[in-house]
């Protein structure tokens, strides 16, 4: 992978690939055939039967020859693909089609107001997000909870970095599997809604090449953005943690996020008091 912009036309072919070789013909309820399957998934022609569509115009889909398939013609290949509400998503910023208002433009930086927010949540961790995951602003539980936040230099303070990169959080999430798995899915989905992004590229250009947990995950073409959900974080002072975590979208700045962390258990929220009161 280089640095450039995302090639969105290669990128739709691979993800309709990949996601029509991940069908079970079976489970679909498609007759069999006489002639063996010398490949996983559905055929092509199967899914041009599927989305009302001719097979040629499959094959130059998932050859990448620049088309641009209407509105319509996406909703129909989501349905017949079996498509969740994020990889429809992602099918639709691929191909140009996201409807009106559901991706923000990239922010450039966190708003005063949105700032000021974040230190109010206190003495909840949290923190403010860009689509990159660029930390963009957190309050001092935040800076806390994270082991070594503090010596990490400022261009370096982006939460997948972290994961990957930093050593001291190497061990930090006791499911880390999960954890990059979430966080690649969502940067998947950001990548599609803003493709002329060079430093979205460029992030996970070097985690690609730096990371191969990282490469292995992105290869598989998962999508997702998941707002809420729960972590058992591994803190080398405070020891084990489970915390409840919720992700805020504003109105006005649809491309930033509010993370916010709740103890999610009685032990775990005197070992947030104790770790924040130091």
């Amino acid at each position: 992978m280089t640095t450039r912009t995302m090639d969105t036309a290669q990128e739709l072919a691979a993800f309709l690939r990949s996601r029509r070789e991940g069908l079970d013909p079976g489970r679909l309820g498609l007759p069999s055939r006489r002639r063996a399957r010398r490949t996983p998934g559905l055929r092509r022609e199967e899914v041009a039967e599927l989305a009302g569509v001719s097979t040629d115009y499959v094959v130059r889909l998932e050859q990448g020859r620049g088309l641009r398939p209407s509105a319509e013609v996406l909703a129909a290949l989501a349905r017949a693909l079996r498509l969740d509400a994020s990889e429809r998503d992602y099918l639709f910023d691929l191909a140009g089609r996201r409807r009106p208002g559901t991706t923000g433009a990239p922010a450039a930086g966190a708003a005063p107001s949105l700032a000021r927010l974040v230190d109010d949540l206190s003495p909840l961790p949290a923190m403010l997000l860009n689509h990159r995951y660029d930390m963009l602003a957190w309050n001092p539980e935040m800076a806390r909870l994270l082991p070594d936040f503090e010596a990490v230099p400022p261009s370096r303070r982006n939460a997948m970095w972290l994961c990957l990169l930093h050593p001291a959080m190497r061990g930090f999430y006791a499911d880390r599997e999960q954890a990059l798995r979430d966080g690649i899915a969502h940067l998947r989905a950001a990548w599609a809604a803003h493709p002329q992004d060079r430093e979205l590229s460029r992030l996970i250009a070097e985690f690609v090449t730096q990371d191969e947990d990282f490469a292995r995950l992105w290869s598989e073409r998962e999508v997702s953005v998941n707002g809420r959900g729960r972590k058992l974080l591994r803190h080398p002072v405070a020891g084990a943690i489970t915390v409840d975590f919720e992700v805020l979208l504003p109105l006005q700045d649809p491309g930033l996020r509010i993370l916010i962390y709740r103890a999610a258990d009685e032990e775990s929220h005197a070992s947030l008091d104790r770790l924040c009161a130091r």
